[in-house]
């Protein structure tokens, strides 16, 4: 398993593929408990990571799309 990152350094994509491989070593087996409970716990960090940065990505599309909301009802309430 890679090393531990922090948990902020971790961009979406390195987070991703990384519990990407956590899942595959999981599946194919052939790893001690000690292992397979190592790589659970891992693959649980990483997918609260991969889980933060969506929920920021789709916090800043509302936000974005609230403001186009607001921009066109601007626009239209100044054209009435």
């Amino acid at each position: 398993m890679t090393s531990k990152v922090t948990e902020e350094s971790l961009g979406y994509e390195q987070a991703r593929d990384e519990l990407i491989e956590v899942v595959r070593r999981l599946e194919a087996g052939g790893t001690t408990l000690e292992e397979s409970l190592a790589l659970w716990e891992r693959g649980e960090e990483l997918a609260k990571v991969c889980r933060r940065w969506l929920d920021g990505a789709r916090a800043r599309l509302d936000a974005a799309l609230a403001e186009e909301e607001e921009a066109d009802s601007a626009t239209e309430a100044d054209g009435e």
